[in-house]
């Protein structure tokens, strides 16, 4: 079907040919490359870069972990610039290719400062290139996956469902990507040069970008109108100075916008919706309202009257910031990935015959569990459990996310009794003056914890991705993307924050928690606190989750309609 659409509701425009039932995954698979590729590099640089800190750069192990945290939560914060360029001034393709080019400059940086730059200046050069990689990862990681959504019509059936399974194996392919700099660069680092891995990551986005341009003609593209963000000002502003006005005494109705009539479409203006109105945040509906002052005017002040549907999208980014919030601490514990879980293990038995295991390395056990355990629910769990709840998906997007946040409990509490026995062991063996002797304990003990953390980020990740593209405005998809993508960020900033308040704590009151030497540490400890807290976060998500409205589009039945009848 040939289409054009036209600007409806700030929404950005996009043209497009004819689109067979796999038109969507014909353009999409040029854009996986460039994907895989970013998390190829990202992983081969975050998934070993506290050992770089303390082995090449001589940093201690609570500040090796702070600056790991500090690198991946501005990366992770920079995608709302990002996404708020993408979706008002330079589009997603644009931001995506700018990114790209940013990003391999990073690489190309980094690289030389392990192997080509002098050692007096190579501190300062390799963190000017990491963080020269987050303004990379700012364009890139809010436009990737929502491009790459956006080339499936969702006026195909076909494409439609094509896209429902979308997230999940979107999700697969950045974990194999990811899963292969773990196995790969990380034992190049540990055992080979530090400069060949970076090295390796610089060709490999190199080669990505490329195959990414090659699908240049595929893609459906979509023009940005402006900044989103003054939608939301305005009905804010509306609905402030409308603050005494009631919908009930002589006012002139609602008005419904521009290319609406009594509720229903203007013919000529394909694929524009209007969201239904919702209890919720009632007081924002005042801004919809037409008062005197509205009907005595030839056109329309858009500072004192919106839309409909432009108070509801507003609505729907007020209704994810409980979401956003309570997942916090989830991502706190995912912090340790990279961090205190790298450096337990580099204190174990990782021998394999003579093949001595990279600490680091242990981190593919997470992406092994996610490519398992993606398929075996999108292809098993979903059917079976759609028999029973009749919802599409098996179970809702949120109850994936509180599943998932579940699990990261299981694994600080896991955490906390593995690292509980190895200390145990470093003592029965006088081991615990001696912080840089291998404590005989092996590192499979360390199995379960990583496949644990694998388990979680498969729920409440693809979870956060799904909910927080359906549930934006489709005008603020990118920012969308960004939004979910910062909840990254700043779980790292809250577990740096944590580090800092457990030491100064700790160190006044007996043993340090997180010291140098972590057979006289208490790590197990730390992982309680974090299980402790978790619990707590998982409490205020279970009741943001009862109480959430979804978006609710005239002429479609609303999830949560569907969630209710299917428990009839």
């Amino acid at each position: 079907m040939d289409r054009s659409l036209t600007p409806v509701n700030g929404y950005e425009s996009f043209s497009s040919k004819k689109v067979s039932s796999r038109g969507g995954w014909n353009a999409a698979i040029f854009i996986i490359f460039v994907e895989v590729a970013d998390r190829f590099a990202y992983y081969g640089i975050a998934g070993n870069l506290i050992m770089y800190l303390i082995n090449v750069l001589h940093q201690p192990i609570s500040t090796a972990a702070k600056n790991v945290n500090l690198w991946v939560g501005v990366s992770s914060i920079f995608p709302l610039i990002g996404g708020l360029v993408a979706d008002s001034f330079l589009g997603r393709f644009n931001t995506i290719v700018l990114s790209s080019v940013i990003y391999l400059m990073g690489t190309v940086m980094l690289s030389l400062s392990v192997s080509a730059i002098p050692m007096h200046i190579r501190k300062t050069v390799f963190f000017v290139a990491l963080y020269i990689l987050s303004v990379g990862e700012g364009g890139h990681k809010p436009c990737v996956q929502t491009f790459a959504a956006d080339q499936f019509d969702e006026d195909s059936p076909e494409e439609k469902q094509a896209k429902a399974s979308f997230f999940n194996w979107w999700y697969l392919g950045i974990v194999f990507g990811s899963s292969t700099a773990i196995l790969l660069v990380i034992y190049i680092q540990d055992n080979i040069s530090w400069a060949l891995g970076f090295w390796m990551l610089t060709a490999v986005l190199a080669v990505a970008l490329a195959l990414f341009l090659v699908g240049i003609k595929r893609y459906r593209r979509q023009v940005p109108v402006g900044s989103p963000m003054t939608s939301v000002a305005q009905v804010i502003v509306a609905a402030a100075r409308k603050w005494c006005v009631d919908e009930t005494r002589g006012r002139f109705g609602i008005y419904y916008g521009d290319h609406e009539r009594d509720g229903t479409l203007v013919k000529g203006q394909p694929g524009a919706y209007i969201l239904g109105r919702t209890s919720q945040f009632r007081f924002l509906d005042r801004a919809a309202i037409i008062d005197n002052l509205d009907a005595s005017r030839e056109t329309r002040n858009p500072w004192r009257l919106c839309s409909q549907s432009q108070v509801e999208e507003v609505k729907l980014v007020i209704r994810l910031i409980p979401v956003w919030l309570s997942c916090l601490m989830f991502n706190v514990v995912q912090a340790q990935l990279h961090t205190y879980y790298t450096k337990q293990s580099s204190t174990m038995i990782r021998s394999i015959g003579h093949f001595q295991l990279p600490p680091a390395i242990l981190q593919s056990l997470v992406g092994l569990t996610i490519l398992i355990a993606v398929p075996v629910y999108d292809k098993l769990f979903v059917p079976f459990a759609r028999k029973f709840t009749k919802h599409p998906s098996g179970i809702t997007v949120l109850q994936r996310i509180g599943v998932g946040l579940f699990l990261s409990i299981l694994n600080m509490v896991a955490s906390a009794l593995v690292e509980a026995k190895r200390v145990k062991i470093a003592g029965e063996h006088n081991l615990l003056d001696n912080p840089k002797a291998i404590v005989p304990i092996r590192v499979w003990w360390l199995f379960p914890q990583y496949m644990i953390c694998g388990l979680s980020d498969a729920f409440t990740v693809v979870g956060l991705q799904e909910l927080f593209y359906d549930q934006m405005p489709e005008s603020m998809r990118s920012l969308g993307a960004a939004a979910y993508i910062s909840i990254v960020g700043v779980g790292n900033f809250l577990s740096s924050f944590i580090i800092t308040i457990v030491q100064e704590i700790s160190s006044k009151h007996g043993e340090e928690w997180l010291g140098n030497n972590f057979n006289r540490s208490h790590l197990d400890y730390f992982y309680w606190l974090l299980a402790g807290l978790s619990g707590l976060f998982l409490c205020v998500y279970v009741w943001v989750a009862k109480g959430f409205v979804y978006k609710k589009v005239e002429g479609q039945e609303t999830q949560k309609e569907k969630e209710l009848s299917s428990n009839v």
